[in-house]
């Protein structure tokens, strides 16, 4: 069994068109059906904001694993020199059931986060071939910088700038951003600063109230990263609405979730990044139409990740063989 800490998953790297890749394969792998993945549990206890996740799954076509990705968010970390989050995945050989690797690092749960979002990125450029691009980011923590760096390694070229607010102060990653990126970055004033200048917008937060009272603009691609930054009210227009799993997303007091219950959102108003990915849906909806993505994170998602790190690092040589 391989055994990868967070340090072992640094030393594979991240090799951003390499990891859409794998993540739209099992995309189009679950979309066939091959693949399970159970409602996943809540852990509170104490503190309600506090919670451990369960995320098992299977994902057959190329990714051949079944696992778990069980992950701890705890927002007061960060008040005692601690991350918010820390994640721990076990994946099983399909086959047999036997353990065939451990990812002891909170790197990969972000990198699938980032991931996914890429994969809509993608997708809403090939419909809205955009020659510059102003990105803006709310939330600079571990999973918003995680996103910038998959913004510039994917679209770096395109991008024309980008604009960051957070509560607290924004330290700019100098040392692992090349100059000329550096800038093309802002830290804003405000959070409507960067929403009204952001051609993809994305929410990166741990804010545990509402805050997003003004409609998109048109078409703005909304990355609702966070899932509970807006007021229904702001997204009660919004036509093109795509989540990764209606069942998933619509509980646990989402955005989604206020949707349904405050504006009347239903499955059948949505669609799903399957849709996206495998039948080019984007294409349904006007230009000029906001499009607000609502990923609550899945478990297939996680297990393709896994495997992608566990493949490269035997590749490279990377991890510890445990016996």
């Amino acid at each position: 069994m391989l055994y990868l800490n967070d340090r072992d998953i640094r030393a594979v790297g991240l090799d951003w068109p390499a990891l859409l890749d794998a993540l739209e394969a099992a995309v189009f792998t679950a979309d066939t059906g091959d693949y399970a993945q159970p409602i996943k549990p809540y852990l509170r206890y104490g503190d309600p904001r506090n919670r451990i996740i369960a995320m098992p799954a299977y994902v057959g076509g190329p990714v051949q694993a079944a696992g778990i990705k069980w992950i701890a968010s705890f927002p007061d970390n960060i008040n005692h020199g601690l991350p918010r989050a820390h994640s721990v995945m076990v994946l099983n050989d399909a086959q047999t059931g036997v353990p065939s690797a451990i990812l002891n690092s909170p790197l990969t749960s972000i990198v699938r986060t980032a991931s996914v979002s890429g994969l809509m990125m993608r997708a809403f450029l090939e419909e809205q071939p955009l020659e510059q691009i102003n990105l803006g980011i709310i939330g600079w923590g571990p999973v918003g910088r995680l996103h910038y760096e998959m913004a510039l390694a994917l679209y770096g070229d395109r991008i024309r700038r980008v604009r960051i607010y957070d509560l607290r102060e924004v330290n700019l990653p100098e040392a692992d951003v090349p100059a000329h990126y550096l800038e093309k970055t802002k830290a804003a004033a405000s959070w409507e600063e960067v929403y009204r200048s952001s051609d993809i917008f994305m929410t990166c937060t741990v804010s545990d109230h509402r805050y997003i009272h003004l409609p998109p603009t048109e078409g703005q691609l909304l990355l609702n990263v966070s899932l509970r930054d807006y007021h229904s009210e702001a997204l009660a227009s919004v036509k093109a609405i795509i989540v990764d799993d209606w069942e998933e997303v619509c509980r646990e007091n989402t955005d989604i979730e206020r949707l349904h219950l405050e504006q009347g959102l239903t499955r059948s108003g949505t669609r799903t990044l399957a849709d996206v990915v495998c039948r080019r849906s984007l294409a349904e909806f006007a230009g000029a139409e906001p499009i607000l993505f609502c990923p609550m994170g899945m478990g297939v998602f996680d297990i393709a990740t896994g495997v992608y790190f566990a493949r490269r690092a035997r590749e490279m040589g990377i991890g510890t063989e445990l016996t």
